[in-house]
């Protein structure tokens, strides 16, 4: 598929739910529902913007140069206002200034560049040299992070429900992997595609976090989001958990986590596209299972076949959750043959209800 073709499906993806942002909005506390009220209106109307533009987009610095075994990135700072990228106040190459927020988010995308550099030796978001721009201090107590089909977006959170969205390194991972599925199957952000892609993010982002803390798959906390809920939430570790989709909060201001571990539990609804912040639970612990039964650093042989079966070119962009299982188990028979690795796959995917061959 031409890139131009790839464009016109590139979709607007932030890490907090919009089921999440509803909870909130209908809360009696004014520290909680003015702020989440205020991020669902502007995401709803970035949506709206980016499917209207999206068919007008060129990524001109997508072929610029040669791709370089260095990131070329650069951080902007909003200050508080939502007119992107905003002022430029690091560059590639400069040393760290005394902006927290911006520091991890310069870290952040590096984090991200050297997974999929020394990993799987692609070079950037498009493989082809993209620049990693960002922006932080966007809005004001913005309450999310996203990806807008060029460049991260960092808001700073509340301080209540949220802190600042550039603590945890798999949300940046994980906005960034949005990036990598744009460019590659491109995912119909509806249903199981749009779970798939979700999944896919959060898979990528967990792998970059246990990547730059050296972590084996035991050694892992599995969780997203891990230091992103701030003191207004008392029963809440995280935003997702891979290990055990469902436990990542039970909490009055939040909620109950809905994410399901398997096909028993599969959500059904209109909602958030299809459920796709919800379901993706399923894909997610699949991979969980694979890697912790594979042992080792999850990136190594869970993550390629992951990674082989993103962008090997035989996965439909309107893909199933029983596609992707199957082309899993391809790509482990053609990575590593007969051996521990297909059986490992074809249990993971028995184990949540999704049949791979």
């Amino acid at each position: 598929m031409a890139e131009s073709e790839k464009s016109e499906k590139t979709v607007f993806c932030t890490i907090i739910p919009p089921h999440v942002l509803d909870r909130l909005a209908q809360t009696d506390d004014p520290r909680f529902y003015e702020h989440a009220r205020r991020t669902l209106e502007h995401d709803g109307s970035l949506r709206t913007r980016r499917r209207l533009t999206a068919r007008r987009m060129v990524y001109a610095d997508s072929s610029a140069g040669t791709p370089s075994d260095t990131p070329r990135r650069t951080i902007y700072d909003a200050r508080c206002h939502e007119t992107l990228p905003g002022t430029q106040v690091r560059a590639e190459g400069s040393e760290p200034g005394k902006d927290a927020t911006v520091n991890r988010a310069y870290a952040g995308l590096g984090a991200t560049f050297d997974l999929y550099l020394k990993v799987y030796g692609r070079h950037s978001i498009d493989d082809a040299g993209l620049p990693l721009n960002a922006t932080v201090h966007y809005g004001r107590k913005y309450n999310n992070a996203f990806w807008d089909g060029e460049q991260m977006v960092f808001g700073d959170g509340d301080g209540d429900v949220f802190l600042d969205f550039t603590i945890p390194v798999d949300v940046i991972g994980h906005e960034l992997t949005h990036g990598v599925v744009q460019h590659t199957a491109n995912l119909e952000y509806y249903g199981q595609s749009g779970a798939l892609n979700e999944s896919l993010a959060d898979v990528f982002g967990s792998l970059i976090k246990q990547y730059s803390l050296g972590q084996s798959a035991g050694q892992a906390d599995w969780l997203i989001g891990s230091g992103l809920l701030g003191p207004g939430v008392d029963k809440g570790t995280a935003l997702r958990s891979m290990k055990a989709p469902g436990t990542a909060y039970d909490d009055d201001v939040l909620g109950k986590d809905p994410q399901p571990a398997t096909m028993d539990d599969y959500v059904r609804t209109s909602r958030d596209n299809g459920g796709v912040h919800i379901n993706s639970g399923i894909p997610n612990h699949a991979f969980y299972l694979l890697a912790t039964a594979l042992g080792g650093n999850a990136w190594e042989r869970a993550g390629k076949i992951w990674y082989a079966t993103l962008t090997g070119g035989e996965l439909e962009d309107d893909a199933q959750f029983a596609d992707f299982a199957r082309l899993t188990l391809a790509s482990a028979r053609s990575l590593y043959g007969e051996g521990d690795e297909v059986q490992a796959v074809l249990k993971a995917w028995s184990q949540v209800g999704v049949p791979a061959a």
